[in-house]
């Protein structure tokens, strides 16, 4: 066994069929594959070297009971429908992914392409972030707008199929490019310059906006965008629904940090201790931004309380703001207060995005 595996794929497969179909999949992605008849026992330096490892569930059992290191990039590859010991030697190695050959070959692509891509950039990734209202009408899209405005480079993805599409809250219902209605994808993996291209840009923010249709958009096709925008280094900004609808999940799941904006009332601190939870389920990773003004006094800081949710952000009230909104959309005004919050959110991210100087408005 060596250790030639670095920044290749680290195959251990013991059916000739399904080394030839990683073979396939290696060879459309780009990526050198290398065999070996097990990983055990001196081999740890080439388990953590190699961009991905492709196991079957043979291999799987063998290197979740040696105790090989938890890494990303892990995935279990059979020929026929994985058995429940398959998921188990699965979850025992910290596998990704079961995929059934040849039937899952677009999922191997894409797992690997991306394993491949990991290597180049040195793992790099832009962060994702997604807003939700703690209830509806919370504001949540006005404050997502105002986190990609104020993100030196950022996409607004528009994830609210009933909310009448957020080019009108940015003012570019007017500006041409692709919308969700006039996106198609049939699956794999989006390139972030063809992305950007087909996009409309307005004021510094590349938009992927609903229409004034009812429209259920693809979850995939979420997958695909998120990813191409994370892959191409820019902030994704994602307004979600207050409902957990398929792309909403994979927006949730894909997140850094779920951003809940809560009003500073009462019955909003009740809506969003509910919903709360919900979010949690699936994204622990939860920040509150409270919107004033309070009609009974409520502190930011006990809306946090109420909710259960760690505060990031308050802000008191945009003057004005329905006016702007409703000629031309969205501008922040130098040091607005609403700017300040989403600067103050986009400095907790992962990756910290660069924002735009304060002095410039969006």
């Amino acid at each position: 066994m060596t250790t030639t595996s670095a920044r290749g794929i680290l195959a251990v497969l013991g059916d000739p069929a399904l080394r030839d179909d990683l073979d396939r999949v290696a060879a459309a992605v780009g990526v050198r594959v290398v065999h070996a008849s097990n990983v055990l026992p001196a081999s740890r330096k080439a388990w953590s070297a190699a961009a991905a490892i492709v196991l079957d569930e043979a291999a799987a059992v063998e290197c979740g009971q040696s105790g090989m290191p938890r890494r990303a990039h892990v995935i279990v590859v059979c020929g026929d429908e994985p058995e429940p010991v398959t998921w188990a030697a699965a979850i025992e190695v910290g596998a990704t992914q079961v995929l059934r050959m040849p039937a899952q070959e677009r999922d191997l692509v894409r797992e690997l392409a991306d394993a491949s891509e990991s290597v180049r950039d040195g793992g790099s990734r832009s962060a994702v972030v997604a807003v939700i209202g703690g209830r509806g009408g919370a504001g949540a899209s006005l404050f997502a707008v105002a986190m990609a405005s104020v993100a030196a480079n950022a996409m607004l993805l528009d994830l609210d199929p009933w909310g009448g599409g957020i080019d009108l809250l940015l003012g570019a219902e007017t500006t041409p490019g692709v919308r969700w209605p006039d996106l198609t994808l049939q699956g794999g993996r989006l390139n972030w310059s063809a992305v950007r291209e087909a996009l409309p840009r307005h004021r510094g923010v590349t938009v992927l906006s609903g229409t004034r249709q009812d429209c259920e958009y693809d979850g995939h096709a979420v997958h695909s965008v998120v990813d191409a925008g994370r892959r191409g280094g820019v902030t994704v900004v994602c307004d979600l629904p207050r409902r957990l609808t398929g792309s909403t999940e994979i927006a949730l799941e894909a997140a850094d940090l779920v951003v809940v904006v809560c009003p500073c009332d009462v019955r909003s601190c009740a809506a969003t201790a509910t919903i709360a939870p919900v979010l949690a389920a699936v994204n622990p990773n939860l920040g509150l931004v409270v919107r004033g003004p309070s009609p009974g006094g409520l502190r930011a800081d006990e809306v946090a309380a109420i909710a259960g949710v760690p505060l990031l952000a308050s802000m008191r009230p945009h003057p004005r703001l329905a006016e702007q909104i409703e000629v031309g959309g969205l501008r922040l005004p130098r040091r607005s207060a609403l700017a300040k919050a989403a600067r103050r959110v986009l400095a907790v991210l992962p990756a910290h995005p660069a924002v735009r100087p304060e002095g410039i408005a969006a």
